[in-house]
């Protein structure tokens, strides 16, 4: 094989977020070997991830071959497929190309994380560029965002197609269908591979239209009495702009709350995706002095994240807004695998408060932004390409997307279903295989200002902490004697109330003055009390606290 593609999901696959894809063009008989990235996004932690902030991709491949990558194509701008971007760019530093409102949202998302020096290129519409050996055009898609886009790259392998994240609304809030006459021509042109998102793989039909979410907001704000509260993605610009205009109609203020919704509304309007008038928006501290009845308040939360405003609000800890009975709560955003349980812990405290709260299991306040079956078939049947390879989903979305494949007549030798760091080869001969594992891709996270710090050792020993407690005992020793000089002195966290375990605490100490006696002069001292105190706390309480030993040589 003197020419070969290599597509290389990094995140995305097996897993709903941290979505990034590369392509690597490699030829042995010339030096034009390139890669090219799409997309660059997070995903929030799983439950297991304690204290962990978010779960970006692993680059360490780029990093490798950072001198073959040419830039960074996004489709659109949610989290998911911007959210690496303030982690990754300073490490890797190489343009980005993206649609003017995704253009947008990464400036102030880069901006709110101090990364500087970013080369930000506007995709104009339906564009076509050349990056090396690759010809990169963009095809709108319908999404629950303005200005998304798929991804067709040529190269002298031929042609990939990514779909982004779409469906087919024959309605969508900015007017801007999904582009069914690009899509054909490519089909017509001829597809090596296609590269189509299996979110809703599992949901037969068709995804319903985002003015679904326009009726149901005009219900609610007729009957509500109270203020309104809509939480829902910072990025979510269509979601806002269907909350700004049932204000208008329903004569209310909005109050934005949120730094980073705030930041992004702006950027909107200022650009013409948001159309609102300026005179609609009203301050927090505005909010308080106008009849409830009169404000509407947009706000992050709709997944329950912690530091959300609506979460803040529900714990009574924001600052600007506390709840009222009579208030009205929208949760408009379905559940991301992984977040029910914050979920459910937000919409508990909310109705503790006595507001009105509705959620998709109620009512229709959010319909998904992805394609069902019916609408992935026909992408698949406009594409027409050789090879078929699901992405953006969970395992069984992958496979569930591969069966729809198989219904419209393609081969499974033709199909491939891929996990991150899973290598598909295509030659020049239009043969294509997959190398299992071939790239390192794992999970990396973020935890504060500490990226890809936190690793097994310490997740377990975060589990450990949470499970049982710790248990520190200090004590100094005179080598030279081997007597004890001060302590031994307890602290303990999470494994005993220390004014009811008098008599436990008092045997710690005997078992340490024994063991010290036994072994003082010994070099291993530190880990002899902790294998003694491990042994005595389990066999007196069942219980296995993190133990740790601090000696002091004197």
């Amino acid at each position: 094989m003197s020419k070969t593609l290599r597509i290389i999901p990094l995140g995305g696959v097996g897993e709903i977020g941290k979505n990034m894809t590369a392509l690597e063009y490699r030829d042995d008989l010339d030096a034009n070997d390139a890669i090219l990235i799409i997309d660059a996004g997070m995903m929030f932690p799983e439950a297991h991830m304690l204290g962990v902030d978010l779960v970006i991709p692993d680059i360490a491949y780029l990093l490798e071959n950072r001198a073959k990558v040419l830039g960074i194509v996004i489709t659109h701008g949610h989290e998911d497929h911007i959210g690496a971007l303030p982690y990754i760019l300073p490490r890797l530093n190489v343009p980005l190309y993206a649609t003017r409102l995704t253009a947008g949202l990464i400036q102030v998302k880069l901006k709110l994380n101090k990364v500087r020096d970013a080369n930000i290129e506007v995709i104009p519409d339906r564009a076509a560029f050349q990056l090396g050996p690759f010809l990169v055009e963009t095809f709108h898609v319908s999404h629950s965002i303005p200005d998304g886009v798929g991804v067709a790259v040529t190269t002298p392998i031929g042609t990939v197609v990514h779909s982004g994240d779409f469906k087919l609304d024959p309605n969508p809030v900015d007017g801007a269908m999904t582009d069914f006459a690009k899509l054909a021509e490519l089909g017509a042109r001829g597809v090596l591979a296609l590269l189509s998102d299996s979110t809703n793989a599992d949901s037969p039909g068709h995804t319903p239209s985002e003015h679904v979410i326009a009726d149901t907001f005009a219900r609610v704000f007729a009957l509500a009495e109270g203020r309104i509260i809509i939480a829902t993605f910072a990025s979510n610009i269509s979601r806002i702009q269907q909350a700004l205009d049932a204000a208008a109609r329903f004569n209310r203020k909005v109050c934005i709350v949120g730094r980073s919704m705030q930041d992004n509304v702006r950027m909107a309007v200022e650009l013409g995706y948001l159309n609102a008038d300026p005179q609609q928006f009203i301050r927090a501290d505005e909010a308080e002095h106008i009849t409830s009845s009169q404000v509407v308040i947009v706000c992050t939360g709709g997944q329950g994240e912690p530091t959300s405003a609506l979460a803040k609000m529900a714990n009574r800890e924001h600052k600007q807004v506390t709840l009222r009975p009579g208030d009205t709560i929208i949760l408009s955003a379905s559940a991301i695998p992984g977040n029910e349980e914050m979920i459910n812990k937000t919409l508990n405290n909310l109705f503790r408060e006595g507001a009105t709260v509705y959620y998709d299991r109620f009512l229709d306040v959010h319909v998904s932004g992805h394609a069902s079956q019916e609408e992935q078939k026909w992408m698949i049947n406009l594409v027409r390409p050789k090879f078929f390879i699901p992405v953006h989903g969970e395992y069984r979305h992958l496979v569930m997307h591969a069966r729809l494949a198989q219904e419209l007549g393609y081969r499974r030798e033709n199909i491939f279903i891929v996990e991150n760091g899973d290598v598909v080869e295509l030659d020049d001969h239009t043969r294509g295989r997959v190398l299992r594992q071939e790239v390192s891709a794992t999970d990396v996270l973020v935890d504060g200002i500490g990226i890809g710090d936190i690793g097994n050792v310490v997740l377990r020993d975060r589990h450990h902490l949470a499970q049982d407690g710790f248990f520190i005992a200090v004590l100094g020793i005179n080598m030279r004697t081997g007597e004890i000089v001060f302590g031994p002195e307890i602290e303990t966290r999470g494994f005993v109330y220390e004014p009811e375990a008098e008599s436990l605490l008092e045997g710690a100490k005997q078992v340490i003055r024994q063991a010290t006696a036994a072994s003082a002069h010994d070099m291993g001292l530190s880990a002899t009390l902790k294998q003694e105190l491990s042994a005595y706390l389990y066999k007196t309480t069942r219980r296995r606290p993190m133990v740790i030993p601090v000696v002091t040589e004197l």
